[in-house]
């Protein structure tokens, strides 16, 4: 059983980072910011071509991660592979260790750097969840017999601040029947909202972290605003951190995480923090929290 699973059956307030990989094989700046993460967060996701941008893979940084005594949750996507490489992939990692595996459906190609490309989606993000099921029971999606089943604790998304929550919360009810075991959400700034969704999922029984991503900038409010589905940043806080010299937006932003994050504590069992490359601010955040 992963350490993380773990720390969600105790019934602690847990918290996970975050880390992107690299465009190239140059990883020295990764695993620094892993190491600012290591003993501070219970988990570490790894994007996998996070915004359809090209960059290493996060099953071979999931393996670095586990090499440097940091417990990874590896993302994956539907968007770049069929069913017979995500398969695949999801035994490479059951053989290599890596237990957590939050699943996505995946932004499509045309957002990113190879526009061009391909986009794959022979599974979405439910028949995934239920395919990594169907692994655990020792077969194959072609009905085929494993030689040894894999034990993965499935993980899942949602947007709680979408514009229409209903189709979100018909999803996620989906994600739960085929087999997902926790929940991280999209970034949340609103936790009055916050609060009304997970009103409205009572009836779901597995640990929600809530999203936080950390607030940079007013331009980087306003692209979310305007670009990232399922996120709005309210115009008080985009004032707030507008108002707030240069020098200090980074004291600003883990204030303003942990603000968001002691408001939904309550409603969760644990927070994701997604720091966009300010990893050192977590262990910040983490002791603000309490949680050191």
């Amino acid at each position: 059983m992963s350490k993380f699973s773990e720390a969600l059956r105790s019934g602690e307030f847990v918290v996970t980072g975050e880390i992107g990989p690299p465009k190239g094989v140059n990883v020295k700046a990764m695993w620094e910011e892993a190491g600012h993460l290591k003993g501070k967060v219970v988990a570490v996701n790894v994007t996998d071509n996070q915004g359809s941008v090209m960059r290493i893979g996060p099953l071979a940084v999931c393996k670095g991660l586990l090499d440097r005594g940091v417990e990874p949750i590896f993302q994956v996507t539907c968007r770049d592979r069929n069913r017979l490489a995500l398969q695949s992939d999801l035994l490479s990692a059951a053989i290599m260790g890596i237990e957590n595996v939050l699943v996505l459906t995946g932004d499509h190609t045309t957002l990113g750097d190879h526009p061009g490309a391909k986009p794959v989606f022979d599974l979405d993000s439910v028949s995934l969840l239920k395919t990594m099921s169907t692994l655990e029971a020792g077969r194959d999606l072609a009905g085929e017999e494993l030689d040894g089943a894999p034990k993965f604790h499935k993980g899942a998304v949602v947007a709680p601040c979408a514009d229409n929550v209903e189709p979100q919360i018909i999803k996620l009810e989906n994600k739960v029947e085929v087999g997902a075991q926790f929940i991280q959400t999209q970034a949340v700034y609103d936790p009055a909202t916050f609060e009304r969704f997970m009103k409205k999922i009572r009836h779901i029984k597995i640990p929600v972290l809530v999203g936080i991503v950390l607030l940079k900038s007013p331009g980087q409010a306003k692209f979310m605003n305007k670009n990232v589905a399922g996120v709005h940043v309210p115009d008080a806080l985009i004032k707030e951190i507008a108002d707030t010299d240069k020098k200090d937006r980074r004291k600003k932003s883990v204030e303003i995480a942990v603000r968001i994050i002691e408001q939904c504590r309550p409603m969760c069992r644990g927070a994701h923090i997604m720091p966009l490359g300010w990893n050192e601010e977590v262990p910040r955040i983490v002791a603000a929290l309490g949680l050191a």
